[in-house]
């Protein structure tokens, strides 16, 4: 029992990453209908950014992590503007390739500014020292990562709610030419929305890199298994994504626990084949009918 429940824990907060990048992919095609296949290195670029203000400028972490907000911010208006922009209007596949495309064109940034190698930041971000729960073991980089993520959760539920710009990026997600005829740029809500994606994702490869180091070969890998929690959770829900992510953490927890570490690799992957086999729109998506 008590092995059930540590697998359980280590899943859940295992889950909360999975779930940060899950919400960054969410976030985009929630206002935009584009599946973002750059996801891995665009938190790869904001992991690689914060280094760079950690140990090249010598900033303290008190003004390094606003800086790479705000640089990750830029990024994401830049990314919508220059790359996908143009494509408006054009078939849903095309700006798709383009973010395959932009994947591969980072993958070269981070190649050419950074090189190769994992590297590690020079100072500690999050506490590293473990928790002791009567017999449980907890750690504190990954207690640390759920509560950031249960925040940024909580701040994009209240935004869609209850803000101005979130309530417009909800009816852009509804129909371009719909939000477009009651009066909302559409274009601005589209670089809205891949600045903050920008942002989040940032923060995920952040935490990736405190927990696995900073490289551009592990952290679009690990960034691929939240596809499974954004598809299994549906691909225009928060909540579905949050809830994804601790689903996909938890199974992939249980099976290394119990079957095989290395078996664990490829739940995810067992996982998405799964959902698109049985339930493709996802647990919490719309299952939408085009009549002719």
């Amino acid at each position: 029992m008590l092995l059930f429940v540590q697998f359980l824990i280590n899943g859940i907060l295992v889950g909360g990453i999975y779930a940060l990048i899950a919400l960054s992919i969410v976030l985009i095609y929630k206002s935009t209908r584009v599946f973002n296949f750059a996801i891995g290195e665009m938190m790869a670029i904001g992991a690689f950014i914060l280094y760079t203000f950690l140990a090249t400028v010598k900033f303290s972490l008190w003004i390094a992590l606003p800086m790479t907000v705000i640089s990750t911010l830029i990024i994401g208006f830049f990314i919508e503007r220059l790359a996908l922009r143009p494509l408006i209007g054009q078939p849903i596949l095309i700006a798709i390739m383009a973010t395959i495309a932009l994947s591969l064109i980072f993958k070269g940034i981070v190649f050419f500014a950074w090189g190769s190698p994992i590297i590690c930041y020079p100072e500690r971000i999050l506490p590293g020292e473990a928790t002791m729960v009567g017999k449980l073991f907890l750690s504190n980089e990954l207690i640390c990562t759920f509560l950031i993520t249960i925040s940024v959760f909580i701040s994009m539920s209240l935004f869609f709610r209850f803000i101005k710009t979130g309530l417009f990026m909800r009816a852009t997600a509804e129909g371009h030419d719909l939000a477009q005829a009651s009066g909302i740029n559409v274009e601005r809500i589209f670089a809205v929305s891949w600045a903050i994606a920008a942002m989040i994702a940032a923060f995920g490869g952040i935490m990736l890199g405190i927990r696995f180091g900073i490289g551009i070969g592990t952290l679009p890998l690990v960034a691929i298994k939240a596809f499974p929690a954004v598809l299994f959770g549906g691909l225009e829900s928060v909540l579905g994504a949050v809830i994804g992510g601790l689903i996909v953490g938890i199974l992939e927890s249980f099976v290394g626990g119990y079957i095989d570490p290395k078996f664990s690799e490829i739940t995810p992957y067992i996982i998405l084949l799964l959902i698109l086999l049985f339930r493709p729109e996802g647990l919490f998506g719309l299952k939408r009918i085009e009549r002719i």
